[in-house]
């Protein structure tokens, strides 16, 4: 009796491990390709399938986009410049049979070509055109790989340059250019300003001096604007700078005859200083004019 349970025991352990082996899921992301003693058989869609066990081998394919990074690595530029360039490519299964029958490892196929056409491609571009150009460059990748990958049932669905390192000297002279580009836009902006401002004085000062009246409402509309600033600063127009000015002469002038006294008659020059008489006691002697004539 003993012996008849254990022999049933066996047996349902080896139905159980024959039925794991014959049962498989494919899911809807799959397909599967069945191998039966080697030979290939067909592709299973997503859904349950029994295979012989010990016969039958069923490969299961992801038809899912994967992402793959593509390392950084030191490329020579068409002029000459050393950079280290990275990127990432996306890549997906379209025919199951050949991505397990053509190629052993899809990814690591595709991360070793995608390094050599990388440094192909950039290394027919500039400096200028790796970094303005970025587009054209992935595309040109893209197609260098789908002539390979295609034969191994994969598509590259896009590739992008993810990193460009530039040396250190590189980076400052681009700094340096950049500097100079900015100001070259800021002192060509300026000047046309300047241009345009210099224009617009020369029409308003031609129609200024057709109307004098437009001077003088602009004059003080000017003086009204700094009357309403808190100002300490007082401006006169020019014409009353004038008259203050001639007023300014004028009283010079009149200060100065002012000081001088009025002027002195004959009789007045002959006669000595009152300080010489005062110093000798007795005036001195006067001669009239008729004395003078007489004589």
């Amino acid at each position: 009796m003993a012996a008849w349970i254990v022999l049933a025991g066996v047996l349902l352990v080896v139905a159980l491990f024959v039925l794991s082996q014959a049962v498989h899921v494919v899911t809807q992301y799959e397909k599967g390709v069945l191998f039966r003693f080697g030979r290939l058989i067909g592709v299973k869609e997503p859904g349950l399938h029994l295979i012989i066990p010990l016969v039958d081998r069923l490969t299961k394919v992801s038809l899912r986009i994967v992402t793959m990074p593509i390392q950084s690595q030191g490329i020579i530029t068409r002029d000459n410049v050393s950079v280290d360039i990275s990127a990432v490519a996306y890549f997906r299964v379209i025919d199951a049979v050949k991505s397990v029958v053509a190629i052993e490892n899809v990814a690591a196929a595709i991360d070793q070509i995608a390094q050599t056409t990388l440094r192909r491609v950039v290394g027919r571009h500039t400096l200028d055109e790796a970094l303005s150009e970025t587009n054209v460059i992935n595309a040109n990748i893209r197609e260098f790989l789908d002539v390979s990958t295609l034969e191994w049932g994969v598509e590259v669905t896009l590739v992008e340059l993810k990193d460009i390192q530039l040396p250190d000297s590189m980076k400052r002279a681009m700094a340096r250019q950049a500097e100079a580009e900015r100001e070259k836009r800021a002192k060509i902006i300026a000047a046309e300003g300047e241009s345009i401002a210099a224009t617009a004085l020369g029409q308003a000062s031609d129609t200024m001096l057709a109307h004098p009246l437009a001077l003088q409402l602009r004059n003080l509309q000017t003086l009204v604007e700094l009357g309403v600033e808190k100002n300490t600063t007082v401006v006169f127009p020019a014409p009353m700078m004038s008259a203050i000015s001639e007023l300014k002469t004028f009283l010079d002038r009149e200060i100065t005859a002012a000081t001088a006294g009025p002027p002195r008659s004959a009789a007045d020059s002959a006669r000595p200083p009152e300080s010489e008489i005062a110093r000798n006691g007795t005036p001195a002697p006067t001669v009239s004019a008729h004395e003078g004539l007489g004589s």
